[in-house]
């Protein structure tokens, strides 16, 4: 068997010694002759492993001693409605500020709860920028001001969290999570899907600050209160155990590879050397993204001649290099660079498409 270089935007490809290790526990985990996904999410093993884990992730963040880590079932799609259902209090409003396609999802979510008023948006520069913090219009009403710090279809990712004080920011943080040192303090809530930088899908972050878990609406269904969960450690109904124990392994890999500092270096150095690639074709690739928000993460490129994307596919496939393909909301090719992609898979994928700029362009 031989692993390709997996581009895809998730479900995305995890770290190899992640995947070992759980290869080799799956039959028999700490010796207990059974799987992970065997056992009692209340007995003691588990109840270990979910702490360890918890641990890890705090000490990767840094999160203050004032904010709850929930590892729920789901992913961010689900948080769209939780975020509303728990965090709206007696307020009947909520700020959402849309840089991209799923900022405006989460927003249309949360309005079968309450008005959502945009504060600003990307959209007449087709989410190629993002919105000054001087043009936004906050409502002094909002329950809490919502925003996608990486947009993972359209490659828009803030560099820092926004400085606003009007109501508790709260970010979805799917696609960026884990991929560099972050200031939780400055945010209210944080939510991420698992299935980029986390872990298998089907698992759900959220990192709370515990002033905002008294504001959860009576109509919330009582296994998805943030309060509730946080009360039970996480364990008020069945959690996906299996992802969350994969979760803890790649707290640790992070760990072993020097914390996000170190990582953040990497992912830095995998990005500078694709968008160079893009930016030195002389227009034969081409990302449109201004170069102060583009992503670390989620690469989307053109080609000048559309007609050559499927043959640019065919020839990467054959080259090893796979799910370059962009999604369907914008079309084109997009390279997702998770945590997880070694340097060695983007230098690949640089070595292919200058190969292909030679004999295509």
């Amino acid at each position: 068997m031989s692993r390709v270089y997996n581009f895809s935007a998730g479900p995305a490809a995890l770290p190899e010694p992640v995947l070992e290790q759980a290869r080799d526990e799956l039959l028999d985990w700490k010796g207990l002759g059974r799987s992970v996904m065997e056992i009692s999410h209340r007995g003691p093993d588990f109840r270990d492993m979910a702490a360890e884990s918890e641990a890890d992730l705090r000490e990767l963040l840094a999160i203050p001693t004032n904010y709850r880590v929930l590892f729920l079932a789901g992913g961010a799609q689900v948080e769209f409605s939780m975020v509303p259902l728990n965090l709206l209090g007696e307020k009947n409003s909520a700020d959402y500020l849309i840089t991209g396609h799923w900022s405006e999802v989460a927003r249309a979510e949360a309005e079968r709860y309450c008005r959502t008023n945009i504060v600003a948006s990307g959209a007449e520069n087709d989410f190629t920028s993002i919105p000054d913090t001087a043009v936004w219009e906050c409502d002094p009403d909002a329950a809490y001001l919502h925003y996608t710090p990486n947009e993972t279809i359209h490659g828009v990712e803030f560099d820092k969290v926004p400085r606003v004080e009007s109501a508790p920011l709260v970010a979805d943080m799917t696609s960026s999570i884990l991929s560099r040192p972050l200031d939780v303090g400055r945010l209210g809530v944080i939510y991420a899907g698992a299935q980029k930088n986390v872990g298998p899908a089907g698992l759900g972050l959220v990192i709370i600050r515990e002033d905002l878990l008294d504001r959860g609406l009576s109509i919330t269904p009582k296994v998805f209160q943030y309060k509730r969960q946080a009360e039970a450690d996480s364990l008020a109904n069945t959690p996906p155990t299996f992802a969350w124990y994969v979760a803890g392994l790649v707290f640790k890999w992070l760990k072993e590879r020097g914390g996000l500092a170190a990582v953040e270096a990497v992912n830095r150095r995998k990005a500078a050397r694709l968008y160079e690639t893009i930016d030195g074709s002389g227009g034969f690739y081409r990302n449109p993204v201004d170069p102060d928000c583009r992503s670390l993460m989620n690469v989307p490129f053109t080609l000048a001649d559309p007609s050559l994307e499927e043959v640019f596919l065919r020839e990467a496939e054959s080259n090893g290099l796979y799910a370059l393909k962009g999604h369907p909301a914008v079309g084109g090719l997009r390279a997702s660079i998770y945590n997880a992609m070694p340097e060695a898979g983007v230098d690949a994928l640089v070595a292919f498409m200058k190969h292909f700029h030679s004999n295509k362009g």
